[in-house]
């Protein structure tokens, strides 16, 4: 069976080449973004995360599609991608010394059967007491900031250093995708 990402996302992408296993990938083209949302992050993760599969699997044969969302939860609050410098600047001073929370939903689906597993992976991280001018640094040498759900890219520069713990899969972190319950995943449903 072929497998597909229904995701275009750098990240995961890159990630999913670290296991060797032959994948396709197909842009979903969900819109994320509507009224009547869940509210509780492991609701909405896995909601859009099928939401995804499902575009693409209904357009695929012999395959196993998996759809991905994640994202970030702090204080009660699901965290949308910081919009602008201002805003990803707040979020980095509001992290320091203290834990926030990543979800990713996970949703597979065999074509052949229309069989559906679905699953959400829950990683926490706490960050040391960060200054201002740290974060200042990291946001002026990453232009990409606003399009992490932490506005930070951990694997490519200084920003590393933010964390303290990581407590779960730190590709679901970095990447968005746990990567080792992915492939276990895989293999279960792949028999």
């Amino acid at each position: 069976m072929k497998i597909i990402l229904a995701t275009t996302s750098q990240y995961r992408i890159e990630a999913m080449t670290y296991t060797s296993i032959p994948f396709e990938t197909r842009d979903s083209q969900v819109f994320e973004y509507f009224e009547g949302r869940p509210k509780k992050p492991q609701e909405l993760v896995k909601m859009l995360s099928k939401l995804k599969a499902e575009a693409v699997a209904k357009d695929c044969v012999d395959s196993l599609v998996i759809g991905f969302d994640s994202v970030a939860y702090f204080q009660n609050k699901i965290l949308e991608k910081p919009k602008s410098y201002n805003e990803a600047f707040e979020r980095l001073q509001a992290f320091s010394g203290k834990s926030h929370e990543y979800y990713t939903g996970i949703s597979v689906i065999n074509t052949n059967t229309g069989k559906i597993y679905q699953e959400c992976v829950k990683s926490r991280i706490k960050f040391r007491i960060i200054t201002d001018s740290e974060i200042k640094k990291y946001l002026d040498s990453d232009p990409n900031y606003n399009r992490h759900a932490f506005g930070y890219n951990p694997s490519k520069n200084f920003s590393a250093t933010f964390i303290k713990e990581i407590h779960g899969s730190p590709f679901n972190i970095m990447r968005g995708i746990p990567l080792s319950r992915v492939v276990e995943i895989l293999h279960k449903m792949n028999k």
